[in-house]
């Protein structure tokens, strides 16, 4: 039987996402309607503000305008994540950067030449935003074209907003249909497909395919076919965070990147918009209580935050077994969650969107050849990133409280993490270390994040020519990105100037 009715229960990001995705891939074919079925009683999370520079690639399939996206959603440029704070104060390393551009100076990998150079400047330096993100200029020239850049950037953005704009595209470009509605009930066949959804109102919608975007609760993967949560809280302690909105100046210097500042049990996000500051505590309730947290976010902003409303989000580590069963699939919160440090929600989800749409069955026969591969897939992709997202905690050299102590000597690895770390100790990564072309972080991403944390590697011998050549090329690439950080404009001016020219034109 052909599958034509495809519904997708909960909106937000995850949703609209999946929406596009699918009205992307399946466009050509008159017979699909989509629907997306939103609840009002069901408020969304909305604080994946931050994202990776795979989103412009998706924007520009999706059919948005860059301008667009800077006009309607608060939107501002992130190079990368300034990380401060997570090594212990006797290192002497204050912060580091883990930025988009790769660290590469004229494509040569130069990391042995910078292990032997033991007082040198910090890893971050290798790339050329880190002037930057450090003179808080905009990666975007004012000829750039749209989804380009003097350096590569990714945004932050209202998620509120940003799921408007999706939303919108979809229901316009691709004929999405939305639909306000709770789904009180989930009715089941003998063979344990989902038949079809009954509302709270006591009207009832019959599908051929159904997309979970629920959020925490996965009504229809979690809930009406059981399909289990695998826990990673062993391996990732933190699970609450307290967030908070906080208004900044019009004239206000924008940084480019997001602040992750680490604390005793956790660490707080800091993501500019246009015209406030996202903040959040993220931290491990074992370790710390609600109001120890609201005191290290209150230290973090300068004032007490006692009579401000902060909200809790609990936070549930891991991922279903299989993020596709039967002719359900699951996206977003509903499929998994990993704690927001290296921006993973929206990542994980576009990722997997893009993967269902591109291998959508078109028949019912098609399901159980199909699921079983992308779920291989999918589970690969979120064991590399809790490997990824553990690697911060796991490598500091942090003892100050019982928290640091159980994330790096009590470490639970996996069994590829902890093989990828006994390696480079004695050899740096590699590309050939990263054999799946679905390991989401790759070698430029472990090269930021291990040697701007000083991981121990044992540096291989270069002779004198080689030294010489690489401390050329990275004096040459050091003076290039000065000079593109003199030329670029501060962010704080690049976006006022653009929303002027919007202005005038009367958009």
């Amino acid at each position: 039987m052909k599958i034509r009715k495809i519904a997708i229960v909960g909106g937000g990001t995850a949703g609209w996402m999946a929406a596009n995705h699918l009205g992307v891939e399946l466009a050509s074919d008159p017979d699909i309607e989509i629907t997306v079925i939103e609840s009002k009683e069901v408020p969304v999370i909305g604080v994946g503000e931050g994202t990776v520079p795979r989103i412009k690639e998706t924007l520009d399939r999706f059919g948005i305008s860059e301008v667009a996206m800077l006009a309607n959603c608060d939107t501002t440029f992130k190079t990368g994540i300034k990380f401060s704070n997570w090594m212990s104060a006797e290192s002497g390393h204050d912060f580091y950067y883990h930025p988009f551009s790769a660290p590469f100076p004229q494509g040569f990998d130069v990391t042995d030449h910078w292990l032997s150079q033991k007082s040198g400047p910090c890893f971050s330096t290798l790339s050329e935003s880190y002037p930057l993100s450090e003179q808080d200029r905009c990666p975007k020239r004012k000829s750039s074209p749209p989804y380009t850049g003097a350096v590569d950037y990714a945004y932050h953005f209202n998620a509120g907003k940003f799921s408007e704009l999706i939303a919108e595209n979809a229901r316009r470009r691709f004929g999405v249909v939305h639909k306000f509605a709770t789904v009180k009930d989930v009715v089941l066949r003998e063979d344990g497909e989902i038949a079809s959804l009954v509302f709270s109102d006591g009207s009832s919608g019959e599908f051929d395919f159904y997309l979970d975007c629920s959020g925490f609760s996965s009504v229809l993967l979690g809930g009406a076919l059981k399909t289990p949560f695998e826990d990673r809280s062993d391996r990732i302690l933190t699970d609450s965070a307290l967030v908070l909105q906080e208004p900044t100046a019009e004239d206000a210097a924008i940084h480019p990147y997001t602040t992750a500042h680490a604390h005793k049990a956790g660490w707080i996000w800091d993501i500019p918009l246009t015209n406030r500051r996202g903040l959040g505590c993220v931290y491990a309730s074992k370790y710390m209580s609600d109001v120890e947290a609201l005191g290290e976010l209150s230290e973090y902003v300068g004032r007490s935050l006692s009579s401000v409303d902060v909200r809790k989000i609990p936070m549930k580590i891991g991922f279903r077994e299989n993020f596709w069963r039967k002719n359900c699939v699951a996206f977003g919160l509903a499929q998994g969650f990993v704690e927001p440090l290296e921006a993973t929600s929206i990542l994980v989800t576009d990722f997997s969107a893009n993967l269902l749409a591109k291998r959508f069955p078109r028949t019912r026969g098609d399901i159980p050849r199909l699921s079983e591969y992308c779920n291989k897939i999918v589970r690969y992709t979120w064991e590399r990133v809790i490997d990824f997202v553990q690697l911060h905690y796991c490598i500091s050299d942090r003892r100050d409280s019982q928290f640091w102590v159980d994330c790096t000597e009590g470490a639970k690895l996996s069994e590829e993490l902890a093989d990828r770390l006994d390696r480079w100790s004695i050899a740096t990564p590699k590309s050939l270390d990263f054999f799946s072309a679905f390991d989401i972080f790759g070698v430029e991403n472990y090269l930021y994040v291990l040697y701007g944390m000083k991981y121990s590697t044992r540096a291989i011998s270069l002779s004198e020519t080689e030294h010489r050549r690489a401390a050329e090329i990275v004096e040459t690439a050091n003076r290039h990105a000065e000079k593109l950080a003199a030329e670029l404009m501060p962010q704080r001016v690049w976006l006022t100037e653009l929303q002027k020219q919007l202005t005038r034109a009367g958009m």
